[in-house]
């Protein structure tokens, strides 16, 4: 049997500012989605960006 994409992701953490967490909690709660997944949305979206040339 394959592995779910859910059974190959890793745990990590974040230190975000009170403010910024809750504010985040909300949003993810008013789209009907978690932080989780906003997270790793916009960390993938970051990934597929092309790096800055020094």
């Amino acid at each position: 049997m394959a592995k779910a994409e859910s059974d190959d992701k890793r745990n990590t953490s974040l230190r975000l500012s009170k403010k910024t967490l809750k504010a985040l909690k909300i949003r993810a709660i008013e789209e009907e989605t978690s932080v989780q997944k906003i997270v790793e949305q916009l960390i993938e979206a970051y990934l597929k960006t092309s790096r800055k040339k020094d």
